[in-house]
């Protein structure tokens, strides 16, 4: 019960850092936590995420049923689901329509990881699903096959989802992509992108594979930190 306690907190807190930096607006978005192997706690339909409390969230099982909480779910809870089940060590899913990366969504194009390096080592990708009605299985279907390989995925015409290995780490990447599609705009209207060369793309992201296992030694961690400040000049 305490862990629920404090999941219900960090949602409510995340949701709030949402709406204050504007990634969603009036009641968009949803944010999830695995509870278990046949649980999760997500927020629920038709409320701001920047006014929810913790009474507010559901607990709801992996087939969609609600297991308690007062409140209606959302249509996109088979997305969250999707993400858990194909996922196994995601413990926490973000849904949000931050504007510059939503800008890129609707516009019908991916973000490239290769402009910036901090971007390649958090995000690995960014890749544009096509469109699907949210919560019919067409979604899933648009979700699948990208699911597996990324952390981070454009939504066209729709928003972003992030998940990670717990709640803060799936905002943080929500507001690296947001962070990223700034800076790429920005190329965009300067008018030029200098990409990353394939020889250093390929550097960053051994960089990445190594923070990305959790029990690698001191050594791996060390041979990814100096692949990062070399290659970004940190």
């Amino acid at each position: 019960m305490k862990e629920e306690v404090k999941h219900r907190q960090d949602i409510v807190h995340f949701g709030k850092l949402l709406h204050e930096r504007g990634y969603v607006a009036a009641t968009d978005g949803n944010l999830s936590v695995r509870l278990g192997r046949q649980s999760i706690l997500i927020t629920p339909t038709c409320i701001s995420k920047g006014m929810m409390r913790p009474q507010d969230l559901l607990v709801v099982d992996m087939q969609g049923h609600k297991l308690a909480g007062r409140r209606s779910m959302s249509s996109e809870i088979a997305m969250h689901l999707l993400i858990y089940k194909m996922r196994t060590e995601v413990k926490a899913v973000v849904h949000a329509h931050p504007p510059v990366a939503t800008g890129y969504a609707a516009a019908g194009i991916s973000l490239n990881p290769a402009l910036v390096c901090e971007a390649v080592i958090g995000l690995g990708g960014v890749p544009l699903a096509e469109y699907a009605t949210p919560g019919t299985p067409e979604l899933a279907q648009a979700l699948g096959p990208l699911i597996p390989q990324y952390e981070a995925i454009l939504m066209a015409n729709h928003g972003v989802v992030t998940y990670g290995e717990d709640l803060l780490h799936a905002y943080m990447k929500m507001e690296l992509v947001e962070h990223f599609a700034r800076i790429a705009l920005v190329t965009k209207l300067l008018g030029h992108q200098q990409l990353l060369t394939t020889e250093e793309t390929e550097e960053l992201a051994i960089a990445r594979r190594k923070y990305q296992f959790a029990g690698a030694g001191s050594s791996d961690r060390q041979a990814g930190g100096k692949l990062l400040a070399r290659t970004c000049g940190l």
